[in-house]
Parts: C-alpha cells; sequence; structure tokens
C-alpha cells in the first residue's frame, strides 16, 4: 500500500511539526491509515483517540532539544508493559493490566513519544513467522500473500505501513529482524544488556533484546540513544553507551559465509539479491573475507535444544501446568517438549555453546563486522500451512546464532529482488559494536534508494554529522598509513574502541615516504617547506585515556605531533623522525598510503 500524506519518519514528522503540523492532526492521521490499511492482525489494543489527545496537550510547545522525540507516535509488541494497556502475549487467559510502564517504554514517553497501541505477535514471542497467534495474521506490508515474519510480526507491519513512526519489538532468536527484512523496513538488535527487558514477559531471559523497528536507521538509532540505559532492576542489564554511530570507516574488512555454506533453500532470487548487497559493499570499498560458517549454523541449532528451550518454559511454567489448552497449538508442542528436558541436557547446551564460543571467536575478532541474509527466503502463507516447524526453523538460518553469540546486528533493506519482493542483509558485530553496525547499515540504505517500508515515502535527507555524547571528552587522531581503515594495523584503533571520524587531506605542507625495513610496511610524514602536498589521511576519536595508552605504544621512529588539515585546522597525528627518511622513497605524488600500496598491488 501507498501511504498518503505527512511522512512519518522522525525527521520529516518534525519539520512539519516546526512549520505548524499539529499533533492533533498527527493522531487523527494514524487512526485514518489504520482503518485504510484494514489489518485486523496489527493491533491487539489501541489507546483512545481522547487519551492521545490529553497526552498531547500535556507535551507543552514543540521542543525536540528537551524532548528529543517529542510528537513522535509508535507501537509496542504485546509481550512489553504499557500502564494501563492490557498485556497478553497473544495468549488471551494469560492476560493482565500493568500499573506501571516497562523501563524502555517509561523513557520513550519521557522523551515525548505517545503510545498508539499495542501489536500481535507470535504467541509468548515463540517463532519467526509472525503466524502462531490466536488472532488475525498481520498482512505482510508487502505481499499479502507472504508471511509478516515474527515474532514482532504486527510491531514491523504498523512501521512499514506508515501508522507509526517506530516500534518495540523484542529479538531472541532473530523476532528484531526477520520481520524487518520481510517489510522493508530496518530492524535494530541491539547489543544483549544495552536496553533493559524490566516489563517484558521474558523468552529466553539470559538472551532477549528489546528490539526497534523503524523506517530509517537513523531513526532507529535516535530511538536507541535515548532507552540504551543501565537498569538496576534488570539482572542482566548492561552499560552499553550508544556510541560510534557517524561517519562508516571508508574500508572495513566484512565477512561472509563462504560460498558453499550459504543456504537459501531454493530461493534463486534472494541468493542473487544477496550477491547483489555484497557487490555493493565491494562498490564502496569495502573488503569481503569468506568465513566458514558450519559453527555458526551449529550454534544456532543449539537454541531450539536443551537449555534455550527449558528457558522459554520455565519463564511461563506455572501458567502453562495450569492453561495448557490456552496456547498456541504448536507453542503448546514446542513448551510442552521442554518437559522431559533435565539440568543434564542445560548444561551439556551449555557446554556445547562455550566451546562454540572459544572456536567462533578468533573468527569474529578477525573481521570489522559480518553481513549475512537477514533471512535465506520469503515463505508464503501456503507454505506455512504445509510446514510450520520446519519454514519456521529456516527463517532462523542467520539469525538463531547472535545472541547466543552475544553479538549486535542490523537488518536493513538493501533492493528489490527480481521478483519485486524486498531484499535485506544483517549486519553483524560484537556486542558494543551497535553504532558501527548502523554507520554501515546507513550508508547500504542511502545507495539503495528505496523508499521507506511500504509507503512509497523517499527516504529524507543524509544526516548531518553525529556529535559525541554529552560529556564524553574526545581526542582526534590523525593516521596515515598502516592504521588506514582497511590497513593491517587499523585493528589496533579498533581495539580501543576508536571511532573513524572522516577521511580528509592534510594541508599543502607535508611530504611522504615508504620507510625501509618497516614490517609491515608504514610511511613516514613530514611537514616541508620546500614544496608539500596535501595528504590523505583518516581522522580517528579516542577516549583520552585509549589515546594514552595508544601513543605508549607507538615504536620509533614514528611519533605523534601536530598536524596541520587543509580546511585549516589541526589534530595530533603520526609524523616520523627524521633520521628514518635515510633510505626511504618519496611517495608524495601518489597523494596517500592506499593509493601507494594500491600500485605496488597492481
Amino acid at each position: 500500500m501507498m501511504t498518503d500524506g505527512q511522512a512519518f519518519d522522525i525527521a520529516s514528522l518534525h519539520a512539519a511539526y516546526e512549520t505548524g503540523w499539529t499533533v492533533k492532526t498527527m493522531i487523527e492521521t494514524v487512526f485514518a491509515r489504520i482503518a485504510a490499511v484494514n489489518d485486523p492482525g496489527i493491533f491487539l489494543h489501541l489507546a483512545e483517540k481522547s487519551d492521545l489527545l490529553v497526552q498531547a496537550a500535556a507535551l507543552g510547545a514543540f521542543d525536540p532539544v528537551a524532548q528529543p522525540l517529542w510528537g513522535i507516535p509508535f507501537a509496542v509488541k504485546d509481550n512489553i508493559d504499557v500502564a494501563g494497556m492490557p498485556t497478553t502475549a497473544a495468549c488471551p487467559d494469560y492476560g493482565y493490566l500493568p500499573s506501571a510502564d516497562a523501563t524502555v517504554v517509561a523513557l520513550l514517553k519521557a522523551a515525548g513519544a505517545l503510545v498508539i497501541g499495542k501489536t500481535n505477535l507470535d504467541q509468548f514471542a515463540t517463532g519467526l513467522v509472525g503466524v502462531r497467534t490466536p488472532h488475525a495474521v498481520p498482512r505482510n506490508a508487502i505481499d499479502a500473500s507472504l508471511v509478516p515474519g515474527g515474532s514482532s510480526s504486527g510491531s514491523a507491519v504498523a512501521t512499514a505501513q506508515g501508522i507509526v513512526s517506530f516500534a518495540l519489538g523484542t529479538d531472541t532468536a532473530g523476532s528484531g529482524r526477520v520481520p524487518a527484512g520481510l517489510n522493508n523496513i530496518v530492524g535494530l538488535k541491539p547489543s544483549v544488556g544495552a536496553l533493559s527487558t524490566t516489563g517484558v514477559i521474558p523468552a529466553c531471559r539470559t538472551l532477549d533484546c528489546v528490539s526497534i523497528f523503524a523506517l530509517t536507521v537513523d531513526d532507529a538509532w535516535r530511538v536507541f540513544e535515548i532507552v540504551a540505559r543501565p537498569d538496576p532492576q534488570d539482572a542482566y542489564s548492561k552499560a552499553i553507551p550508544p556510541v560510534g554511530y557517524g561517519a562508516a570507516p571508508p574500508v572495513m574488512t566484512i565477512g561472509v559465509p563462504e560460498k558453499a555454506d550459504r543456504q537459501f533453500f531454493g530461493d534463486a532470487a534472494m541468493e542473487q539479491a544477496y550477491d547483489d548487497a555484497l557487490n555493493t559493499l565491494k562498490a564502496m570499498g569495502h573488503r569481503l573475507v569468506e568465513l566458514p560458517f558450519a559453527d555458526f549454523y551449529a550454534t544456532a541449532n543449539l537454541l531450539y535444544e536443551g537449555a534455550w528451550v527449558a528457558e522459554r518454559y520455565v519463564a511461563v511454567k506455572d501458567f502453562f501446568d495450569a492453561h495448557e489448552a490456552s496456547f498456541h497449538p504448536v507453542t503448546r508442542k514446542i513448551y510442552g517438549g521442554a518437559k522431559s528436558l533435565t539440568a543434564a541436557d542445560a548444561f551439556s547446551g551449555l557446554y556445547a555453546l562455550q566451546a562454540l564460543k572459544s572456536k567462533l571467536a578468533p573468527l569474529i575478532a578477525s573481521v570489522d563486522l559480518i553481513c549475512v541474509p537477514t533471512a535465506p527466503r520469503h515463505y508464503t502463507l501456503s507454505d506455512l500451512d504445509a510446514e510450520p516447524i520446519r519454514e519456521n526453523s529456516r527463517l532462523g538460518t542467520y539469525t538463531n546464532f547472535v545472541n547466543l553469540l552475544d553479538m549486535c546486528g542490523m537488518a536493513v533493506p538493501t533492493g528489490t529482488r527480481i521478483d519485486g519482493l524486498p531484499a535485506s542483509v544483517t549486519l553483524l558485530a560484537p556486542s558494543g559494536k551497535d553504532g558501527l553496525v548502523a554507520s554501515l547499515a546507513d550508508d547500504l540504505h542511502a545507495v539503495s534508494r528505496l523508499s521507506l517500508g511500504a509507503t512509497g515515502w523517499p527516504q529524507p535527507p543524509v544526516r548531518g554529522p553525529v556529535a559525541a555524547p554529552a560529556g564524553e571528552a574526545l581526542v582526534d587522531l590523525v593516521v596515515v598509513g598502516a592504521h588506514l581503515s582497511g590497513m593491517p594495523l587499523n585493528v589496533q584503533l579498533r581495539d580501543l574502541d576508536a571511532r573513524f571520524r572522516r577521511a580528509t587531506k592534510t594541508a599543502e605542507a607535508y611530504r611522504l615516504f615508504a620507510l625501509a625495513g618497516q614490517v609491515p610496511p608504514k610511511p613516514g610524514l613530514v611537514r616541508s617547506d620546500k614544496g608539500g602536498e596535501a595528504i590523505d589521511v583518516e581522522i580517528w576519536q579516542l577516549t583520552a585515556e585509549a589515546f594514552g595508552r595508544f601513543v605508549a605504544a607507538i615504536p620509533s621512529p614514528l611519533g605523534i605531533g601536530t598536524v596541520l588539515l587543509c580546511d585549516g585546522t589541526s589534530a595530533k597525528g603520526f609524523l616520523v623522525e627524521p633520521f628514518a627518511l635515510d633510505g626511504a622513497k618519496d611517495i608524495t605524488d601518489y597523494g596517500g598510503w592506499r593509493a601507494y600500496m594500491q600500485s605496488l598491488a597492481a
């Protein structure tokens, strides 16, 4: 469906408010869109218009600085508490009326956002298909014959249809990524523990994440910045600051599954779309490295064995034992199977996971990011009728292992398949690298030039510079050689959580030399008063503590001095001691170390 009227991405909606559009008009538009979409499967509960108008009046004058989500409508998956709205997890007999908001909902409300309603899901967040619900099944926003993806089906469809600006889901096995990929929107799966799960019905408490569906990467990140807060009420909460989002490094090493390990289950169009996305990454300048994926798949298989099936059962044990007939037939079968599991089964699973983690750790550390298909294929509703368990399992091919390995990820649209259906990849990285993942995802989405969700709205203008979080002092470091992105020593910056800021040039006052006897090869930058040139450099940012550690480890003849930049500013950066120029080759005419190294490779 094409959505008429005002675009609801956050930038566009705030621009409308700035010029006089009202929250009352926004609320009327939301309900008009709900009626126009006419999908009874999306919402399980809707807010009253009158209540929303009272909340809107309480916002006061438009102030996106004090309230960065002022007047922004959002939806909440119905396993997350919203005070005064029933929580059922798509199991009506389980329902209760919470008196308090989940922590993430409270933070969003405080930032000025308005809850439109509670959304449908695979019952108790168990499933990746979006059809395991006693209610009407939400219709895939792109093609109603396809499954919407789950378990956060309603949240994804509400966002894709432009009814809300963003929605909250949850993600244990892929529920925040698969529905995003199948509905042409962004799905942010944060590092485990970055978002509080207080007020969220658990699926697997040790793995659960609150996820964010949005029309753009920028919107998903804005929401993440607000809700990524440690919560003392949540024993699994972690302090993972929302940092690192901005310009992506120009050259990154991106791991991809080996060709022989890729699984698409006969969907040639999805396979081609994934190849197209990888070609886009290469065209953007990134380096792809094929990784063996058998152990990732082995990790994924653990999720529906032993320990983690038992964990799902434990989350609702008392209710399940007393009300087994209240469960959806497929959900009942999964939970019922856990009753025969023993503590020995659970420990066997934990031991197997630890062995796989140890084996995969160096592989994950060998690359900046990993790029996988979000889902291996699209499935129709009739496909699910024929094979409800197998097809659900296959949808988790590239998602089930992620939380078990403590990784963050983001599903991002990359194009349209040859049959017109949406294509998507998911970018993955170790815990705490959410900003790096989002930075590359934003670049990929921009290059695709796709419209947003099913709305037909164009992507908003490219974001501006992203400032460092308030109170965090960062030091700029100018790198010129082996520490450039994609170069052998860049890992030293990554290990210190350095953040790429921008690529630029020095002032026209420097000469560059290839130094003799350096392993790996390194250049030396020297300021010259006898005909210097502008040299390509990158600026990375580190905390003061990390900068001190980095400088202390720099070996002679390199050192850190003040480097003049082409825009008239200066920063600390690499220079070389003059004695090292004996026997060095002047490579100034190449304009930078990367160009020189490429000439050698050629």
